[in-house]
């Protein structure tokens, strides 16, 4: 059995940095034609590169990577960047949504996406504000 959340073996496990920008691509673009996501979706700018940008970072340093995030956007502050916008559960399970969609399409082997899905909930539910 694979043991994830120690060190870098999660980025690992997924294929490194590389994988994890083909993991944000795939996301924003679930985000672009799930109909559940649409909310959500027009909540980011037109331009998605600095949403890519933050996301890919982000996880990159949560999956044990290099923790660039800090010195690049400044603290890493999840529900407090996102509670000016009214999240509810139908948000947190579109945008979780999103996440199984690009994990899918990568072809994820089952255990590591349901560890990914199961962790990446937790950050999920703390953004809710309703």
């Amino acid at each position: 059995m694979t043991v994830y959340g120690v060190g870098d073996s999660t980025l690992r496990a997924l294929g490194g940095e590389a994988a994890v920008v083909e993991l944000v691509e795939r996301f924003y673009a679930a985000m672009e034609r799930l109909p559940e996501a649409r909310t959500i979706r027009a909540w980011h700018p037109d331009d998605l590169a600095q949403s890519r940008d933050k996301l890919a970072t982000f996880l990159i340093g949560w999956m044990g990577g290099p923790s660039r995030y800090r010195e690049r956007f400044g603290p890493i502050a999840i529900p407090r960047a996102h509670r000016h916008l009214p999240i509810g559960p139908a948000e947190r399970d579109a945008w979780l949504a999103c996440m199984a969609t690009a994990l899918d399409e990568m072809g994820v082997a089952p255990e590591l996406r349901g560890y990914l899905l199961e962790r990446l909930s937790h950050p999920a539910e703390l953004c809710r504000s309703h």
